[in-house]
């Protein structure tokens, strides 16, 4: 990394943000900068029933080259921040770069809504796509589950629920950057945490603060279904996409991850891109990692 890069990010990362005070101002900001997207797309807003509530869920349709292909999205923020609106711009590109759907789903979020609240609102989504095939024009073979960074944590935990549920079965699963262990401390077994946890916008304290808000109790944390990284058994799951980034503090712990699921028989392939920050799919200066994540991502998608 250049220089000049590296004492710009470590300046920005100095920046004291108490997320666990400040975490509602956080997702005010968020939404007044998130840019409009700058390619065409189409849209259907709709709700998905659980219990009493409604998780709000929003349909990217591409207007060119659109295939009989679904994602579902869980979009990244730490649990804490991020919804549709601010996730737009991603899922746009997603759309019109794979020519598939993408059902992005509008999870609750923490600390208002704490674990399993959140996870359980993407299950219950993704489990009534997967009941509905027919209002989507697909079949359940060709449903991809796609998240980013805490996204990439439900994707994969809703993976195993759903095998060990047996209600529905994905085919396939994208994982970005995701977090899949439960301890970002100094006492954390990855070297990425180390070497990135200060330096690199996302730090090892902040994750550990979005922690906190998201699973106040310590002891819940040691469970496969908010770190799947420990779960005993890995097997059955879906074909696995894993997209890291260099100087990230969860990269080891994705590419960990990437590499117990092979363990346990499953068809993984992982990926780190090259001088790349965590966040960077939502960041419009990242264009040109994001377009070969897009290149990525369509390989897999294509393999037979």
């Amino acid at each position: 990394m250049k220089p000049l890069k590296r004492i710009t990010l470590r300046a920005l990362s100095s920046i004291d943000v108490n997320i666990k005070k400040n975490y509602k101002l956080f997702r005010k900001v968020q939404k007044i900068i998130t840019p409009s997207p700058k390619i065409p797309y189409r849209t259907f807003d709709h709700k998905v029933m659980s219990g009493d509530r409604e998780i709000p869920i929003r349909l990217f349709i591409p207007k060119e080259n659109r295939k009989d292909q679904v994602m579902i999205f869980f979009h990244g923020g730490g649990w804490v921040t991020g919804d549709i609106d601010t996730y737009t711009p991603v899922c746009a590109n997603l759309a019109e770069g794979t020519g598939h759907t993408i059902v992005s789903v509008d999870y609750a979020l923490a600390p208002e809504n704490p674990y399993p609240i959140g996870l359980m609102d993407c299950y219950t989504a993704a489990k009534e796509i997967f009941q509905n095939i027919d209002l989507l024009g697909t079949t359940s073979e060709n449903i991809t589950l796609i998240g980013d960074s805490a996204g990439g944590n439900l994707a994969a935990v809703v993976s195993l629920m759903a095998r060990d549920k047996g209600e529905f079965h994905p085919q396939r699963q994208i994982l970005i950057y995701p977090a899949t262990y439960h301890d970002h401390s100094s006492h954390s077994p990855f070297r990425s945490v180390q070497e990135n946890g200060e330096d690199f916008i996302l730090t090892a304290e902040r994750i550990e603060d979005y922690m906190d808000l998201y699973v106040p109790d310590k002891a819940a944390r040691k469970t496969p279904y908010v770190a799947p990284l420990i779960a005993d058994d890995l097997s059955s799951q879906p074909k696995t996409l894993i997209i890291t980034s260099e100087y990230d503090p969860l990269r080891d712990e994705g590419e960990a991850y990437g590499k117990r699921l092979r363990s346990f028989g499953n068809d993984v392939r992982i990926f780190q891109m090259k001088d790349a920050l965590h966040g960077y799919m939502n960041n419009p200066l990242s264009q040109d990692v994001v377009e070969h994540t897009i290149e990525i991502i369509n390989l897999f998608l294509n393999e037979k």
